[in-house]
């Protein structure tokens, strides 16, 4: 198949996507007869992403796969669409996220050791409703509390590849500062 016509072709399918799409899902949209591979289909990605550049949006790859998505810089516009306000999270919510992914596999109770505050209920089940978190395993103790991890899902919201994209710990000093989208309470 042509290069142009692919890249056509996957343009359609992922602005028609309602979730990223890994190269293995692109690929099972195409029959034998279409002579694509993998390879080909990841060439026809980059060459759009090249495509995009300089526009007011891009392909971007996150960890489930590549989603077009507006850049980050013309926000402020783009936001108007919806009158609704962006979600608000609470500090509990996200101190208690951050310890997640930070220290995962991770249980409730080693959370409130570190908070030094009980975990609501409430906190978890949003979190695990978004699909930010999920049971990764039970601990080996009296109870086998559910032990948390951090799910690609995270990744897609967030912007990341990849865990390795998360600032360490210690570059986190103010997360006001670092994130005011984040409109905490």
């Amino acid at each position: 198949m042509q290069l142009t016509k692919l890249q056509n072709i996957l343009d359609a399918i992922l602005l028609s996507a309602d979730k990223p799409l890994s190269v293995d899902q692109l690929f099972n949209f195409f029959s034998e007869e279409d002579f694509v591979n993998r390879q080909a289909i990841k060439k026809a990605l980059k060459n759009l992403q090249k495509c995009n550049e300089n526009r007011g949006f891009e392909l971007k790859l996150v960890a489930s796969g590549y989603r077009y998505q507006t850049c980050e810089e013309y926000k402020l516009w783009v936001s108007k669409h919806w009158d609704e306000r962006p979600p608000r999270y609470s500090r509990a919510l996200l101190e208690t996220l951050a310890l997640i992914v930070y220290r995962q596999p991770t249980t409730r109770a080693e959370i409130e050791d570190i908070r030094g505050v009980a975990v609501s209920s409430g906190i978890i089940k949003t979190l695990l409703e978004r699909e930010w978190v999920r049971v990764v395993g039970h601990k080996e103790v009296p109870g086998r509390p559910a032990m948390y991890g951090s799910t690609r899902q995270f990744l897609d919201y967030f912007n990341l590849d990849s865990l390795d994209q998360m600032p360490s710990l210690g570059e986190i000093q103010d997360i006001e500062k670092l994130y005011p989208e984040l409109d905490l309470k």
